[in-house]
């Protein structure tokens, strides 16, 4: 534990990509396996499920020391890290003398394995003994690490690729079969971090694993080339997926590496279909079958975590594939080949199934159609056409692409129609975390329930007009906006609650954001899809700032 806690502490002071990596093949290298394979799991944010809420060690903290809470509470919102808070706090509290027992000498694996899950599993009295008895072994960068641990939070800060590129300077394998073999889980033991290393040959592909995504970048004009060199689609508004059948079995994998057949039995049904070594990569999407477009993402997102969706809302909300990508054929690996090839291949492929049904009916296995782009003159007109076919924009990918791992620009790009935008009012601020704890940068904004009359103008005797809750954003200002705004809410604070402040509303923001849908659970009756600060509107007096009436416009047909 002690050397992954100096690694946790040496990466958080290091800036340069080469001096990263390096740290983590020195770590990596020296490691005994089982050690490895559980820094590997960590590093990759997979150290699994929350083991003890920061409320219970904030309790245990408590329980164990002479500090009152208000003190604990102005501390943490000084410190903005729950885990790190309690770790300055006890090492004050409880310093570790000379003969205090090195449990950081403990390897990691043991820790993982053993010490911390048996301390999750006790009882509240025994639980705080031993969680207490671990802190008082510990030093400071290795408690922080513990405290992370166990509520789940430790965000090491590198990249996946990052990681992937130490292990292939490591093992002296290509980054894109180290990313292969890490999909579809990683169960850390000392013999699954052998076989991650293996020479290619030792290493058989289990039935069930993914390939790693490809994935686009924001578009970048203009593009080289002729636009006929380029293949363009929808950017579809679901989720991506890819469908797998190896071993007469099915598999459906989501982008975020989670096994999703049981949400959606249609497809693993209808991937039955396919011959034996396939595997189909495209949007997960709610289309239902009158219907030209795919319904909003909220019918999707009634069907996302469900383990068996019930009749009724396979009925309600029925799934569809559309495929855009052919990356294994017969069990040859497609994706050196060109993308025009595997298109090719593709076509034929979703033909047979669709010609042998006999019906007009595409099922839930369907080809995502390319579009014509014959002058790049066309491609903002197209663009504007996203909207009314149910797309969030536009795709564009070279026809001479291999399938690669992770974003590399170049091949393929993505360019989504203009965000939906809306001028609200800034009501309540918290501070953030990290380095930006002392800071307020946590936002929530409002809308008029109706417009308030000008100024100087009677109003027509109603209920007065009023602010509701609308979004909440956490990014868009720059640092020196950042620091003027903080400095305002400190001075213009009407009322806390906790953490957070309300402010008096003065001050107008436009807000950028990709969709609404309508939400019970929000006071406004909407909730807003990645909202964030397009710019600060200081021209703009509260009065004139947008109404819900507006934002209700903008929702998508029924």
């Amino acid at each position: 534990m002690r050397r992954f806690a100096e690694l946790y502490a040496e990466l958080d002071g290091l800036t340069g990509t080469n001096a990263r990596v390096n740290a983590l093949v020195r770590h990596l290298s020296d490691a005994e396996p089982a050690d490895a394979a559980w820094a590997l799991q960590v590093l990759l944010g997979q150290q699994g499920r929350r083991l003890i809420t920061g409320r219970r060690l904030r309790q245990i903290c408590l329980e164990g020391s002479s500090l009152p809470e208000w003190l604990f509470d102005d501390c943490h919102a000084q410190v903005g890290d729950s885990a790190e808070t309690i770790a300055l706090l006890w090492q004050q509290q409880h310093p570790a003398g000379p003969d205090a027992p090195l449990a950081g000498d403990q390897p990691l694996h043991h820790w993982m394995e053993e010490l911390l899950p048996r301390a999750a599993a006790l009882e509240p009295e025994a639980q705080s003994q031993a969680v207490r008895s671990l802190w008082s072994a510990l030093g400071p960068h290795e408690l922080l690490v513990v405290n992370k641990l166990l509520s789940g939070g430790l965000r090491v800060g590198v990249a996946r690729g990052l990681v992937i590129r130490a292990l292939a300077r490591l093992s002296g394998l290509e980054e894109a079969l180290l990313a292969h073999r890490l999909m579809g889980g990683f169960v850390p033991s000392a013999q699954a971090w052998r076989q991650l290393i293996a020479p290619a040959q030792a290493m058989e592909a289990a039935p069930s694993r993914p390939y790693p995504f490809f994935l686009a970048s924001p578009l970048d004009p203009p593009l080289p080339g002729a636009a006929t060199s380029w293949l363009c689609e929808w950017k579809w508004d679901g989720i991506r997926g890819q469908l797998i059948r190896r071993a007469g079995q099915s598999f459906l994998w989501s982008r975020g590496e989670e096994l999703i057949n049981d949400a959606f039995p249609e497809l693993t049904a209808a991937a039955a279909a396919l011959p034996d070594g396939t595997v189909l990569d495209g949007e997960i999407l709610v289309w239902p079958g009158a219907s030209d477009r795919p319904a909003p993402f909220a019918q999707l997102q009634r069907r996302l975590g469900r383990k068996a969706p019930g009749r009724r809302l396979l009925a309600e909300c029925p799934a569809v594939l559309l495929a855009y990508e052919l990356l294994e054929h017969g069990g040859e690996d497609l994706r050196p080949q060109p993308l025009s090839q595997r298109r090719a291949a593709l076509e034929a492929l979703l033909r047979q199934p669709a010609a042998a049904a006999g019906t007009p009916d595409p099922g839930p296995l369907r080809l995502s159609p390319l579009l014509c782009l014959q002058a790049w003159d066309q491609l903002e007109p197209l663009r504007g056409q996203a909207s009314a076919a149910g797309a969030e924009g536009l795709m564009l990918k070279a026809a001479d692409s291999p399938y690669l791992a992770g974003r590399r620009r170049g091949h393929w790009w993505k360019h989504k129609r203009d965000p939906f935008r809306l001028d609200a009012v800034l009501l309540y601020a918290q501070a953030g975390s990290g380095r930006r704890a002392n800071l307020f940068t946590d936002y929530t904004f409002g809308l008029w329930e109706r417009s308030p009359a000008p100024a100087g103008e009677p109003g027509d005797g109603a209920e007065p007009p009023r602010l509701v809750t609308f979004a909440k954003a956490y990014s868009g200002l720059d640092d020196g906006e950042i620091d003027e705004l903080d400095r305002w809410i400190r001075s213009h604070t009407t009322e806390r609650f906790g953490p957070v402040r309300a402010v008096q509303p003065l001050q107008v923001f436009e807000l950028a954001f990709e969709g609404l849908q309508r939400s019970s659970r929000h006071r406004s009756g909407i909730a807003v899809r990645f909202p964030r600060i397009s710019r600060w509107r200081r021209d703009k007096p509260t009065a004139e700032a947008d109404t819900l009436a507006s934002a209700l416009a903008l929702l998508p047909e029924a």
